[in-house]
């Protein structure tokens, strides 16, 4: 019988609700044992008769854990994708579950060494605040104080709105721009169904409210030589840093080959199509595809090419190949799997392919 210590929520969602165990392939087996005496939740018991493991309490198995198949020498132990736990965790009470279980272990689980960063906290003021198809929020911050900024951030990196009152944690969001006058910087927020902040910001956020910022923060910056060609993928939001990072690339160098995949659910998320054209118009070398998975395209403007499907398949039968490319990728987790083995597919190495994937 499953262990009762460990038959507890995982995260405020009852285990008996979660697929995740081990199954053991007998064939390519060889009985060798690591994998039930390395597991410390005795999932499995050993059939000592065949030589074989036997998985017997598949819930005391830690959600997201393969150990044992990392360990297996004949690679005879599998698990489900582990976009079965991205799944879990893209839900907002899990996110609220393990947010509530950090402010209240606080005196257990604070680390009191201090460690430095090489970021800052700044009062910004929203000067623009845009509401996209109720999905997606446009902001643009601006540092209260004058000569204030985050200078030294690059492109594709990201900022953390520190939640009003110290009420909860920090939330990340790319910056959505390159280094401008000013110090202002562009955020793009998603709609999260029961998100706390992401409720705050899109129904009390004013314009002319001060939000405390803290950053820069995030490695997902270019490192593509210049000759280099640049393959874009962008998933919703994911579009902010995958944004910035255009927008750089074409202040260096408008002559540069790039080409742009932006998947949304409908026509009606894509946004900023002012900037998707204005790209366009001046690049002669940047490409840009749309693909929508459900619903018209008639919304789109003129000279964005729009596709519906997958952005997974829109990528593999809208493109000619990415022979000698690297690529840039941005989006919630449960798209990368597919997008990376497109891209590797089409010809880019996985060495050459940089991801930024976030949750909530």
């Amino acid at each position: 019988m499953p262990d009762p210590k460990y038959l507890k929520p995982w995260h405020g969602i009852p285990r008996e609700e979660i697929k995740w165990n081990p199954t053991v392939d007998t064939d390519a087996c060889i009985g060798c044992g690591t994998c039930v005496t390395g597991c410390s939740r005795l999932v499995y018991r050993y059939d000592y008769d065949k030589r074989k493991p036997v998985v017997v309490d598949p819930l005391n198995c830690m959600v997201g854990c393969t150990t044992c198949a990392n360990t297996c020498p004949t690679h005879a132990l599998h698990f489900p994708s582990l976009s079965t736990v991205f799944a879990l965790e893209s839900k907002a009470l899990v996110h609220h579950a393990i947010e509530d279980d950090l402010i209240a272990r606080k005196e257990q689980l604070a680390f009191t060494d201090s460690i430095p960063h090489p970021d800052r906290v700044l009062n910004m003021k929203v000067t623009a605040l845009k509401n996209i198809n109720n999905k997606t929020l446009l902001l643009t911050l601006t540092p209260v104080t004058n000569g204030d900024c985050f200078c030294q951030f690059i492109p594709g990196q990201y900022v953390e709105i520190i939640p009003p009152n110290g009420k909860w944690l920090p939330r990340a969001y790319s910056i959505a721009n390159a280094p401008q006058n000013g110090g202002s910087i562009e955020l793009q927020i998603r709609f999260v169904n029961e998100g706390r902040l992401s409720d705050w910001l899109f129904k009390e956020l004013k314009q002319d409210d001060v939000l405390q910022v803290r950053g820069p923060r995030g490695n997902f910056t270019m490192k593509s030589l210049p000759e280099k060609s640049l393959v874009f993928v962008a998933g919703g939001t994911g579009f902010a840093p995958i944004k910035a990072l255009i927008e750089q690339q074409i202040q260096l160098n408008n002559q540069r080959k790039m080409e742009l995949y932006w998947g949304v659910a409908s026509a009606e998320d894509v946004y900023e199509t002012d900037v998707l054209l204005h790209w366009i118009k001046t690049a002669p070398n940047f490409k840009c595809t749309v693909a929508v998975d459900h619903g018209e395209l008639t919304t789109l403007p003129q000279g964005i090419a729009a596709f519906s499907g997958r952005l997974a398949d829109v990528i593999s039968m809208q493109s000619q190949g990415f022979k000698e490319a690297d690529a840039y990728v941005a989006g919630p987790p449960v798209m990368m799997p597919g997008i990376m083995q497109i891209l590797i597919d089409k010809g880019i190495q996985s060495e050459h392919i940089h991801v930024d994937s976030f949750g909530l």
